[in-house]
C-alpha cells in the first residue's frame, strides 16, 4: 500500500480480484505464489498432473514431500499457498482444460492467466477472453528464451492477430524438449504477475502493449511493438469466429 500507484484502494481491489490460473506448472506455481503474496483474493488453479521429481527444479511451490505422497499439483499449491496468505481463498480443479469446461471454470472470474505450455490451450484462452471480453495474460518460456504479453479484448491486438496458426509441434520447444533455466521462469512469470497486478488495481494505462521477448543466455531483451498485428480481419477478434472455443461441440 506505501507504492503510490496502488495505494489503499488498489489494495482491496486485489483481495476483491477473482483470478483463473491454467495450468500449475513452471509459470503457473510462480503466478500463484506472486498473485498470493500481494493479496489477490481468489485463486482458482486448475491443473491435471501431480508432482514429480523432475518438476521441482522450476515449479516454485513443490517440494520432496509432495513427490512423495503423489499429489496433484494444485492440491500441493493450495497446501503451501494457504501458509503464505491464510486469508484469501485458494481453489484448486484437477482437471484438464478443454473446450468443454473452461467456460464454467472461469465462471465468476476477472482475469485469466496462461501458465500453459501449449498454443492449443492458449487459443482456447483467447477465444474465451474474446468471447467475454475479459483480459488475460500470454506467457511462455523455455531453454533461456521467454516471452510474455497482456491481452485486453477490442484494446490490444489478441493472440491470434499476432500469431493466426500455431507453429508445428515439432519446431516448438518446450521445457521437455530444450530444457529451461528456472530464472528464465521467474523472469516471465514477474512479467505477467506486474501486468496482472496492473489489470487488477485498475491501471490498465500502465500496461505494457508490447510483446516482451528474451534470450536470457546471450543476454537478448526486444520489446516488440504488436499494435499494427490488431485487424479485422483475425479470425478471432475480428470476424468473432471461435474456432478452438466451439470445437466438436
Amino acid at each position: 500500500m506505501l507504492f503510490a500507484p496502488i495505494g489503499e484502494e488498489g489494495q482491496r481491489r486485489l483481495l476483491a480480484a477473482r483470478v483463473l490460473i491454467i495450468g500449475c506448472g513452471a509459470l503457473g506455481s510462480h503466478l500463484a505464489d506472486t498473485l498470493i503474496r500481494a493479496g489477490v483474493g481468489f485463486l482458482r488453479i486448475v491443473d491435471r498432473d501431480i508432482v514429480e521429481l523432475n518438476n521441482l527444479q522450476r515449479q516454485i511451490l513443490f517440494d520432496e514431500n509432495d513427490v512423495a505422497t503423489r499429489l496433484p499439483k494444485v492440491e500441493a499449491a493450495k497446501r503451501k499457498l494457504n501458509c503464505i496468505n491464510s486469508t484469501v481463498s485458494v481453489e484448486p480443479i484437477v482437471v484438464d482444460v478443454d473446450h468443454r469446461n473452461i467456460e464454467p471454470l472461469a465462471d465468476g472470474i476477472d482475469l485469466l492467466l496462461d501458465g500453459t505450455d501449449n498454443f492449443q490451450t492458449r487459443y482456447l484462452i483467447n477465444d474465451l477472453a474474446v468471447a467475454t471480453n475479459r483480459p488475460w495474460i500470454f506467457g511462455a518460456c523455455a531453454g533461456a528464451t521467454g516471452m510474455s504479453l497482456p491481452i485486453v479484448p477490442g484494446i490490444t491486438p489478441c493472440l491470434r492477430c499476432i500469431f493466426e496458426e500455431a507453429p508445428p509441434h515439432e519446431s516448438t520447444a518446450t521445457a521437455n524438449t530444450h530444457g529451461i533455466l528456472g530464472a528464465v521462469v521467474s523472469m516471465v512469470a514477474a512479467h505477467q504477475a506486474i501486468e496482472a497486478i496492473k489489470i487488477l488495481t485498475g491501471h490498465r494505462e500502465a500496461l505494457e502493449r508490447r510483446l516482451l521477448q528474451f534470450d536470457a543466455w546471450n543476454n537478448r531483451m526486444v520489446h516488440i511493438d504488436v499494435s499494427s498485428t490488431k485487424s479485422t480481419d483475425c479470425p478471432c477478434c475480428g470476424q468473432k469466429r471461435f474456432d478452438f472455443l466451439i470445437s466438436a461441440k
